[in-house]
């Protein structure tokens, strides 16, 4: 079992950028589909963004394309989320996940992963 802990999250402004981070204990990291998913209040937990093992291809949600990028440092064994442009609307649990064995293509949903953190919390004031 991958642990998975998630850290960076606190509250910010509105407009303004916040970096997480998801650091795994396994040394297999760099094998692993990796994705980011938030949880609202009362809402669905939603899909964010989505990395391959090797970071040569990302997917990112409609609601934070183009103010949102993704990325990992396998050699750190380490997953990061960084967000601009920060909105009421972004605030949620962010959790980090991990996809340990392959997929045709990028996962998605929160049913294609099989490992989670515990997620952390961001908090975008106006």
């Amino acid at each position: 079992q991958v642990q998975l802990v998630e850290s960076g999250g606190g509250l910010v402004q509105v407009g303004g950028s916040l970096r997480l981070s998801c650091a795994a204990s396994e040394r297999t990291f760099s094998s692993y589909y990796m994705g980011w998913f938030r949880q609202a209040p009362g809402k669905e937990r939603e899909f964010v963004a989505a990395i391959t093992w090797n970071g040569g291809t990302t997917v990112y949600a409609d609601s934070v394309k183009g103010r949102t990028t993704i990325s990992r440092d396998n050699a750190k064994n380490t997953l990061y989320l960084q967000m601009y442009s920060l909105k009421p609307e972004d605030t949620a649990v962010y959790y980090c996940a991990a996809r340990t064995y392959r997929t045709l293509v990028v996962p998605t949903t929160t049913a294609a992963y099989n490992s989670w953190g515990q997620g952390t919390q961001v908090t975008v004031s106006s």
